[in-house]
């Protein structure tokens, strides 16, 4: 767990840093670092999603993930969640929105995607807590950019941080024997797939909820069940 607090403090540090410097940053040049890190984004996820072998099994955790999240409308529920913890010290709801929706962006890019996954089931599975320090300050760079850009919301985000990758890895400890490095590498791929919507979405080039794409990784250990009953 300590690795997590490291994370989760180097998340706070580098908000703290990029709300500083927010200032200091002319409003054209934080809408270019944000783009940039779309971009980045972007290309990490692709790095991620290349490695899947089993293209139907990606599809169908998505495209089942996708339906099951819409249905729950995670996104729609987390939105009102946080709009509501926020308006409580927030005079304006406009300035609520915005907040909330940075919030689950920065929690998104910092939580969903490979290293997130197989470094806290490193952590969780094997006490290797290398991947999640390299994690850390990449993340810490990360919000530095991101806090310039997008403000107090990305500090906001640690929680959520927080709470995810504790969580990873207390399940991962007790869920061991089924966690396989086949099942490993499908979660991940799931993960970068979203980290590719979220950069897309940063660019402005598309508005997805990837927040409802994230019953996809519950979905994947059924979908490799079955397809390997019919062969695939």
């Amino acid at each position: 767990m300590f690795a997590v607090i490291v994370n989760t403090v180097a998340v706070i540090i580098g908000s703290l840093i990029g709300m500083g410097l927010k200032k200091g940053i002319p409003e054209k040049v934080s809408r270019a670092i944000l783009k940039g890190i779309g971009l980045c984004t972007i290309v990490i996820g692709i790095q991620g999603a290349i490695k899947e072998d089993n293209i139907l099994l990606l599809i169908i955790s998505i495209a089942v993930g996708i339906a099951i999240g819409e249905w729950i409308n995670i996104d729609g529920n987390l939105d009102r969640f946080t709009k509501a913890i926020i308006r409580r010290i927030s005079k304006r709801g406009t300035e609520s929105a915005n907040i909330s929706q940075n919030m689950i962006n920065a929690f998104l890019i910092t939580s969903v995607g490979a290293m997130t996954i197989v470094g806290s089931l490193d952590a969780g599975l094997r006490h290797d807590f290398n991947m999640l320090y390299t994690k850390s300050l990449l993340d810490f760079i990360t919000c530095i950019m991101l806090a310039a850009a997008l403000g107090v919301g990305v500090l906001l985000s640690a929680i959520l941080t927080f709470v995810v990758q504790a969580a990873i890895v207390l399940l991962a400890q007790y869920l061991a024997p089924f966690l396989s490095d086949g099942l490993v590498l499908e979660l991940t791929c799931v993960g970068s797939v979203m980290i590719i919507a979220i950069g897309l979405n940063m660019l402005g080039l598309t508005k997805l909820k990837v927040l409802n794409f994230l019953p996809a990784f519950i979905i994947v250990p059924f979908a490799m069940l079955i397809l390997r009953q019919f062969g695939f």
